[in-house]
């Protein structure tokens, strides 16, 4: 029989052939995922080196005349837009109007009250009347004078001069009692408010009894006309020469993108914002049925034409830096900066103005690490 300690070592050795087996099995497999990634790496390296592009490619310069579609942001606003406020001091007496009502030119909208204006405009009345009844008297007397003066000697020249004088002063006194009256009478019109133009009542901000003054921030109403709107876009300087009145644009709102909608430009400021560097462009619209709002921001498409055929190149031959903006082109076989404007701008290529000539040679993937004076390595 088999003592316990020889088990033992069998047992022993039975274990140690396992740890072995493993441990090759594990050796060999590391082997082959490294070889398998040796042979990978070639594979990408002569992948990305087919894929890269040549950074002294060129391209000859032409000249095209294509549409380009330049495409703005602009917003809806009412023809017609005005906010109402109290002239003087008052109380609101009335309110005949309220928000989304229809309103006619010379509608009577608020009605204000100040009791104070009223007095005023009943004693300035009296006094009128009061300096009309001095003048009228004066006047007969004037009239009885110089009648009578008709007869040589009946009057003294001395009485013709003081009733001349008078009625002159009662005259001028009548004329400034007509002005005083003539003034708060004007002011106590301001408390009836008409609508200055037809169109819709878009906000509110007062009720019955409420306190009134010129100082307050909000106005009473806000009336606008909102059967025409304008379209107002902001049209970069480079393509302001483009755009003229009359041409078509197209456009769509964002909250109604299925809807399209077309009209004519109409306005031209003829000058460009100082800090946007942008022509201001006015586009009406009439508005059926109110289908468009004052307010909403529209999508719009505008074609750029021009007259005559211009220079494209491709965008990436174009560099913007901080030494301008300018393409690379290729003379006696060296590099040099041209400094150039972009114009038109499409998916891929874009316009540009400077001292171009047709059928030069530019770099197509231009960049300012490139040093103007660089030698251009010779095709094999």
């Amino acid at each position: 029989m088999k003592t316990a300690s020889t088990l033992l070592i069998q047992k022993n050795k039975k274990i140690m052939k396992y740890i072995v087996i493993i441990t090759v099995s594990v050796v060999l497999l590391l082997t082959a995922c490294n070889n398998d990634k040796k042979e990978e790496v070639p594979k990408d390296n002569n992948k990305s080196t087919m894929g890269m592009m040549n950074p002294w490619e060129t391209v000859e310069v032409s000249k095209s005349n294509p549409t380009v579609f330049l495409r703005l942001a602009g917003e809806l606003k009412p023809d017609q837009q005005t906010a109402l406020f109290p002239k003087v001091n008052s109380y609101v007496k009335n309110i005949r109007v309220d928000i989304g009502d229809h309103v006619s030119a010379g509608q009577v909208l608020v009605v204000l009250e100040a009791p104070e204006i009223q007095s005023q405009v009943a004693t300035t009345k009296a006094k009128l009347e009061a300096q009309e009844a001095i003048y009228f008297a004066t006047k007969a007397t004037y009239d009885r004078t110089m009648k009578a003066n008709e007869t040589k000697g009946a009057i003294a020249k001395d009485a013709l001069d003081q009733i001349k004088a008078r009625k002159l002063s009662d005259e001028s006194n009548l004329n400034a009692a007509r002005s005083a009256y003539n003034e708060i009478k004007n002011i106590n019109n301001y408390l009836v408010i008409k609508a200055p133009f037809s169109g819709t009542i878009t906000d509110r901000n007062v009720d019955l009894g409420a306190y009134v003054s010129p100082m307050n921030k909000e106005p009473l109403l806000v009336i606008e006309n909102n059967q025409k709107l304008r379209l107002n876009l902001s049209v970069p300087e480079a393509n302001t020469t483009y755009i003229k009145l009359g041409d078509t644009i197209h456009f769509y709102v964002r909250s109604q993108p299925q809807q399209k909608h077309m009209a004519r430009v109409s306005r031209k400021s003829g000058s460009l914002n100082q800090k946007l560097r942008s022509e201001k462009i006015e586009v009406d619209f009439l508005n059926k049925n109110n289908i468009l709002k004052p307010h909403m921001i529209a999508e719009t498409t505008i074609s750029l034409k021009n007259n005559e055929p211009t220079f494209f190149v491709p965008k990436s031959a174009v560099v913007e830096s901080g030494m301008g903006v300018y393409i690379i082109r290729i003379e006696n076989g060296k590099t040099k900066n041209v400094p150039v404007s972009k114009g038109r701008v499409m998916p891929d290529q874009v316009e540009v103005f400077g001292e171009i000539n047709l059928g030069d040679k530019i770099l197509k993937m231009a960049s300012e690490e490139v040093i103007e004076g660089t030698v251009v390595p010779i095709k094999k």
